[in-house]
């Protein structure tokens, strides 16, 4: 089991529309970016709403307080405990596996759902899952039982995409950013929180992993009645857009003898489709896409797993030694900073992307090898910390490189695609090398595993470096102008005149 990764996708997820997850791993990040499709206005900063404000703050304080599990960074530990009495191979290659294969069954339709029913039932939904989670770790014995909850659990990842949608339908372009970053820091806060009790209730409580597991049980049932009160909004990405709806119709009045087929062809999902053929041939887009695959592939498997190695590494006798809250809070803090510090990179991405890609990806590489070798607990809670950060301090810049140049619709629709295919990457993985039907290697093996699937994408990552950077110089004395020779913090996509506009008046490569 993984615990909570707002970072991300996702988490998870953590991305993020975030679909990513755990992990959540998973954070508003590329939301932030997304939904800025219109420029602030100072009139109409001015005349914001103080209707929304209520609602904006109720639905924060759902995401901390849906946050605070006190208990999940402690349930491998709980399985594996004499309370459970499951052995470490169930663990691994039976139980674990289920959450890869769930989450990436569900994320799809949990994806569209969360849209169509326009956000509150989708909360609704993870809050029930939640509960299932927590009675099944609570009374559950069986095996079945234990793979069950991990089912549950790749729903509750999936239906994260909800809450971070959620808070944009709340409030108008203008005010987007700063309700991200409200949304954002109170799940970050929850995590935080949440890490920090369990390990105070282990360590100086004295407590059992039943109470522990009782008392997350008690936060995620409130969690689930914040979530019934929360406000129903009236608008969504996709469906229920009544004014488009409408001027739509007035359309067909004019032109009643439009056929179906161009009807079809003029609708927006399908239009965004055909564009995605765009996006690909963007080399930054293609780039910043494919590390989001690959990369958020490894990190997320190693978040599934590295409970059950701490497990293995040091099987601590008394409750009270087991620290994985501590480190999933330091994670947590951590993982922030390196967030926030990626914000003010001054880099030519477009140059030297591939080469800091390559160079996080060796140093995680090699912080895989350490976690998979060493016999010091501590040894592998700290490269565990660092593996975190260095993928956190990507998130954000992966999410501005491929957010920048396309609309809010096309963006969720390529972040969603992105995350899609890396968890069919990981259910692929898991199913050859954790999965009792595939090799089923124990932990320690299935690090090495991921230490050579690091390794390969830093081979492939600086292979491409050089290939950027030699043709960069070899076209060096054809510029005419250095404007463009600055160093730069997060910029999109570059102009040129080979380059044609998408939908959203932005550009692509021409093919």
């Amino acid at each position: 089991m993984v615990a909570e990764d707002p970072n991300t996708s996702g988490d998870e997820l953590d991305g993020e529309r975030n679909l990513t997850l755990p992990g959540v791993e998973n954070g508003d990040t590329e939301m932030d970016i997304c939904a800025s499709d219109s420029p602030p206005s100072p009139q109409a900063a001015q005349e914001e709403p103080r209707k929304w404000k209520f609602a904006v703050v109720f639905l924060c304080f759902y995401g901390f307080m849906a946050s605070i599990k006190p208990g999940e960074p402690f349930i491998t530990p709980y399985l594996l405990s004499m309370e459970k009495n499951f052995t470490r191979e169930q663990v691994t290659n039976e139980i674990t596996p289920v959450l890869t294969y769930s989450y990436m069954v569900v994320l799809v339709p949990a994806f569209l759902l969360t849209d169509f029913l326009r956000y509150k039932p989708v909360l609704v939904i993870q809050g029930l899952s939640q509960v299932v989670i927590w009675l099944l770790l609570l009374l559950g014995t069986s095996l079945l039982q234990m793979q069950l909850m991990e089912f549950f659990y790749g729903i509750t990842m999936a239906c994260r995409v909800a809450y971070s949608s959620y808070i944009f339908s709340l409030v108008t372009p203008v005010l987007y950013q700063r309700v991200a970053g409200y949304s954002r820091s109170s799940v970050l806060l929850g995590v935080f929180t949440s890490s920090v009790l369990g390990q105070l209730c282990l360590s100086l409580g004295n407590i059992t992993f039943y109470t522990l597991s009782t008392i997350s049980l008690g936060f995620v049932s409130f969690g689930l009645l914040l979530a019934l009160c929360l406000p129903w909004p009236k608008r969504s990405l996709f469906f229920n857009r009544s004014q488009e709806k409408a001027a739509k119709a007035e359309t067909d009045k004019i032109n009643p003898h439009k056929s179906s087929e161009s009807k079809w062809k003029d609708s927006a999902i399908v239009q965004m489709l055909l564009e995605l053929k765009h996006v690909v041939m963007v080399p930054n887009l293609r780039l910043w896409s494919l590390w989001w695959i690959f990369n958020s592939t490894g990190y997320y498997l190693v978040l599934f797993y590295v409970h059950i190695l701490w497990n293995k590494v040091y099987p601590a006798k008394e409750n009270k030694n087991v620290y994985n809250g501590g480190v999933e809070a330091a994670s947590t803090l951590l993982s922030a900073l390196t967030s926030f510090i990626a914000g003010y990179a001054k880099i030519r991405w477009n140059v030297w992307g591939e080469l800091v890609i390559a160079v996080i990806t060796a140093l995680q590489a090699g912080l895989l090898l350490l976690m998979g070798t060493t016999n010091n607990i501590w040894v592998c809670y700290v490269a565990y910390v660092l593996f975190r950060a260095f993928y956190q301090f990507l998130v954000p810049i992966a999410t501005f490189q491929i957010a920048s140049s396309l609309t809010k619709e096309l963006c969720a629709l390529v972040f969603g695609i992105n995350t899609f295919l890396g968890t069919i990457l990981k259910s692929t993985i898991s199913f050859i090398f954790s999965d009792k039907k595939g090799l089923g290697l124990d932990v320690h093996k299935q690090f090495l595993v991921y230490f050579i699937y690091f390794t390969l994408l830093t081979v492939v990552y600086f292979i491409s470096a050089a290939v950027v950077i030699i043709r960069h110089f070899r076209n060096q004395p054809d510029r005419r102008d250095g404007a463009n020779e600055m160093s730069t913090e997060l910029t999109p996509v570059a102009a040129s005149p080979e380059m044609e506009p998408l939908s959203n008046g932005k550009s692509v490569l021409k093919s």
